[in-house]
């Protein structure tokens, strides 16, 4: 079982920028293919970026965003700069036990509660 605790959410302007945190358990971090995603009001999640030794990103989100992370700190990060008011949303973080990327929500199995993220205009 891997437990997921999203941080760093907040408000911020348009333009600005945002780092997100994500704490895992478990002892094998470093075998997961980690997540992000996001909600936004009516609308289903979607895909962000997704890491493990390759990486991948949402086409909305390339040249913008940055995942990253640290497995000695069991931690994965994204950095999000020049946001935008159509990035408001819930963003969740989500592990893989399989090894191989996916942009698919349903191939995820663990999931964190989310955390928001707000961006004026």
């Amino acid at each position: 079982q891997v437990q997921l605790v999203e941080s760093g959410g907040g408000l911020v302007q348009s333009g600005g920028s945002l780092s997100l945190s994500c704490a895992a358990s478990g002892r094998t971090f470093s075998s997961y293919v980690m997540g992000w995603f996001r909600q936004a009001p009516g609308k289903e999640r979607e895909f962000v970026a997704a890491q493990r030794y390759a990486t991948v990103y949402a086409d909305s989100v390339k040249g913008r965003f940055t995942i990253s992370r640290d497995n000695a700190k069991n931690t994965v990060y994204l950095r999000a700069n020049g946001l935008k008011p159509e990035d408001t949303a819930v963003y969740y973080c989500a592990a893989r036990s399989s090894p191989v990327l996916t942009r698919s929500t349903s191939e995820y199995n663990y999931w964190g509660q989310g955390t928001q993220v707000t961006v004026s205009s």
